[in-house]
């Protein structure tokens, strides 16, 4: 028997039956009548949701990040706060490999170029890219994600270096070095972004980031849109003061910069990277198992607001 029918002998279950995000006015109208709200990353659950029932027992994010919940709101409300981490770090930091392959390798462009039937025959110079192995791979952020990233670049003898907000003593694991987030940018061949994101990490990249790194080195962001400043970033690559990026999400998602699907330097995916049926099921399945726990009264597994569990 499946997480989510065990929970319907326990409680009245609802659930979105489009594979879409809900409105403002139908998250309204569920919390109203809920006890306990499985949120996904682009529901924004702010005060004035929590407001729409002081009976609410538990916010279940289908996400590790939570950056769409206002936690404090939540902690003076005695509500606890629930995420889904452990589960999406391999196949998130799969993803970011195959777009640094892909942006490095022009797939994309070839893909296309194939399709549109404009193969003629193999010559010298066709959709030459850039090589990966034995380059510079800069992180940005060395958690989870970023060091399942490192451990997949070691397989390309590549140097690996990264920023944080401290060194980590389990980064000499994957050959690490730490170095500030500068250097890092000027040395780097390709940077990938994994930071926390909050009020310090928005805008991380911007237009002076952007020409600290080398004009033949890539940008590739998995972790929040709103890390990088997309209009500055759309400029760099138009003044090719990078070589190119490659992006899984967007400083304003679902919309983006318009210019960045008109360039050939820039790959561009629907904010996927851990869009496994594996891993989305372990995902699911901590949510419902913390809303199960709540139902019963047990310990959550992944609260991360303690102090409000009771």
């Amino acid at each position: 028997m499946g997480r989510l029918e065990k929970a319907n002998e326990i409680t009245e279950l609802r659930v979105n039956p489009h594979d879409r995000a809900l409105t403002r006015d139908e998250l309204e109208e569920g919390t109203t009548w809920c006890d306990i709200l499985l949120s996904q990353l682009v529901d924004p659950v702010d005060a004035a949701l929590m407001d729409c029932n002081s009976e609410l027992k538990l916010i279940a994010n289908y996400a590790v990040g939570y950056n769409n919940i206002d936690v404090p709101a939540a902690t003076e409300r005695g509500i606890p706060v629930t995420n889904t981490p452990g589960v999406l770090d391999d196949s998130t930091a799969d993803l970011t490999w195959a777009l640094l392959m892909a942006v490095a390798r022009r797939i994309v462009e070839a893909d296309r170029y194939m399709r549109g039937g404009e193969y003629e025959g193999w010559a010298p110079t066709l959709l030459m890219g850039t090589d990966v192995h034995h380059k510079t791979l800069g992180i940005v952020g060395l958690g989870r994600i970023g060091f399942a990233l490192a451990q997949r670049a070691r397989g390309f003898g590549m140097r690996i270096l990264y920023s944080d907000l401290e060194p980590k003593s389990y980064a000499e694991e994957v050959g690490a070095e730490y170095a500030d987030m500068y250097a890092l940018l000027r040395q780097s061949d390709f940077v990938s972004l994994h930071p926390f994101y909050d009020k310090k990490s928005h805008h991380l990249i911007d237009t002076r980031e952007l020409r600290e790194m080398k004009r033949s080195a890539f940008l590739i962001n998995v972790s929040r849109g709103p890390v990088v400043n997309e209009k500055a970033l759309v400029k760099a690559l138009q003044a090719g003061e990078i070589a190119g990026a490659a992006l899984d999400v967007y400083e304003r998602e679902p919309k983006m910069e318009p210019e960045l699907a008109e360039m050939d330097n820039v790959v561009i995916v629907p904010h996927i990277a851990s869009a496994s049926l594996e891993t989305r099921t372990a995902m699911g399945n901590i949510a419902v198992d913390n809303v199960l726990a709540r139902c019963r009264g047990d310990a959550l597994t992944t609260c991360l607001n303690p102090e409000a569990a009771g």
